[in-house]
């Protein structure tokens, strides 16, 4: 189990005894992985604590926030299990549908996403979550893309696939595809936040959207190249009503407004353009500076402090 832990003191207790009931009730062998994302609350001393009395509980709390998908690609790579099961920390994923996940995981598929069967989030976040998973499907290539969740279970040995990726935008159902293509879904309980409130908003799921499209594909170059095709085809037209209404009709085109409405869309154009070529230049720049995922800035629980991907501080 990789749990991302941001600001989560209230409820990290219950939701460790409700994994341990069932994981226990199930006879299943388990080990429970708390990173803790910089969430300035007394989150990590309950993570300390549990680690102390708990045999099967690993922490790690990272040096700066770095976000939900680092955090789990940093849990990813500690577990020791065959299979991991990521949730989240606000008791939204019921764990006691885990084993749903893991049946179906036993019937030959590599990735199983836990979808909500009636999400208990405002209309605006609904509206972003779907064009994230509108923008996913086209960065993963599978359908299952539209049924994605934080509640997911996949083969550990997938991690392999993307066991040296060091990029600083980090997207777990991106990365889980350069190992696999058999995903499926499997409709779950999504129970009422009772604690806080969720930390995503509608800007900052467009905004992963955004940075997950042109983090995993080129598919905005290829559309500003489209959008420059079409503005050339139209310069042509407009060059040929010109023309044409110049040597047919004898009189002149009407002055500045069709002029500024012709330039309006040209720039326009030149600017978007720029701007999506910017975007990926700045993503090569954040990649020369080696900027890590994550920062390990402690650990709790008996984790194999060799490990090469712990750069703990």
């Amino acid at each position: 189990m990789v749990i991302p832990v941001y600001k989560a003191e209230a409820c990290l207790r219950e939701l460790y005894k409700r994994v341990k009931d069932v994981m226990t009730a199930n006879s299943l062998d388990f080990e429970v992985i708390f990173v803790e994302d910089c969430g300035e609350d007394g989150s990590w001393g309950i993570i300390e604590d549990l680690c102390r009395t708990e045999s099967g509980v690993k922490g790690v709390q990272l040096g700066c926030n770095s976000g939900q998908h680092n955090a789990l690609l940093c849990g990813i790579r500690i577990a020791a299990g065959s299979v991991i099961v990521t949730i989240d920390d606000d008791l939204q994923h019921p764990p006691e549908e885990i084993p749903k996940l893991l049946q179906k995981l036993s019937q030959g598929f590599d990735v199983v996403y836990g979808t909500p069967e009636k999400q208990k989030h405002g209309l605006l976040r609904d509206v972003a979550s779907q064009i994230t998973k509108m923008v996913l499907q086209g960065a993963m290539g599978v359908k299952t893309a539209r049924n994605v969740s934080a509640f997911r279970a996949f083969r550990t040995h997938l991690r392999a696939a993307f066991i040296d990726y060091q990029g600083s935008f980090v997207s777990i159902d991106v990365l889980l595809t350069w190992g696999t293509k058999r995903f499926t879904s499997i409709f779950v309980a999504h129970d009422e936040r009772r604690v806080g409130w969720s930390n995503y908003t509608f800007w900052s799921l467009v905004t992963h959207a955004f940075n997950m499209i042109t983090g995993f594909s080129v598919l905005p170059l290829q559309v500003a190249s489209m959008i420059g095709l079409l503005v050339t085809f139209l310069g042509a037209v407009v060059l040929g009503f010109v023309l044409i209404r110049y040597f047919v009709v004898g009189g002149k085109v009407p002055g500045f407004p069709f002029l500024a409405s012709i330039v309006t869309i040209f720039s326009g154009t030149q600017l978007l353009v720029l701007g999506i070529i910017g975007e990926y230049l700045a993503r090569m720049h954040f990649d020369i500076m080696e900027k890590p995922p994550y920062f390990v800035h402690s650990t709790a629980g008996k984790i194999n402090k060799a490990n090469a991907w712990m750069r703990e501080g």
